[in-house]
């Protein structure tokens, strides 16, 4: 009776063993799958790349000539309000006007500038004050919580790593994802 028992006991560790394997071939299925739907949207924002590209070099090709044609334009109305020697016309569809653009400024070295200015020809801002948070999880060691400061126990998640096929830069590319159980986004160090 004992070699029965052991004999169906084997059988039975058998048959459990493979249905592990059959469990996590199952799941290395599904780890797959999800591998192939981001490739797939990988894809997919490839071609609207090339397709937003194509359009675009097509509206710049389209708007070349009729910017020329503006550009002509603009030189034949600068040339009839120069002739007029006016400084304004008013015309149905717009106005003409030549004025005398302020004068501008433009710091182009600025070691140089800053070794010779003076307070009238500079700002000073004020340092601002932001809260570092790995600094206050420091102080939190050896302290009580500050006011306005809430201590939030990290929480046990979820998250998942695919293996690319393809190298980049000669090492494997790792992608993945997390599911967070809070619906708030916060900060936590």
């Amino acid at each position: 009776m004992s070699e029965e028992s052991t004999f169906i006991d084997e059988l039975l560790e058998e048959a459990e063993a493979k249905e592990q394997q059959q469990t996590e071939a199952y799941f290395d299925v599904l780890l797959m799958q999800i591998q192939s739907l981001q490739s797939q949207i990988s894809n997919n924002f490839a071609e609207a790349e090339k397709e937003v590209s194509m359009i675009n070099q097509w509206a710049l090709a389209k708007n070349h000539g009729i910017q020329m044609k503006i550009e002509a334009i603009e030189r034949k109305l600068e040339f009839f309000i120069r002739e007029k020697c006016m400084k304004t016309i008013e015309l149905p569809h717009g106005t003409l006007r030549l004025h005398k653009k302020p004068d501008r400024v433009e710091v182009t070295d600025m070691d140089i500038f800053l070794k010779h200015a003076g307070p009238e020809t500079v700002t000073i801002v004020p340092e601002q004050v932001k809260p570092d948070l790995v600094k206050i999880k420091s102080y939190l060691k050896s302290h009580r919580v500050p006011n306005g400061v809430t201590v939030i126990e990290g929480k046990e998640e979820f998250s998942y790593k695919l293996k690319e096929k393809e190298l980049q830069n000669g090492r494997a590319q790792e992608t993945g994802a997390a599911i967070e159980s809070a619906g708030e986004l916060r900060i936590v160090v």
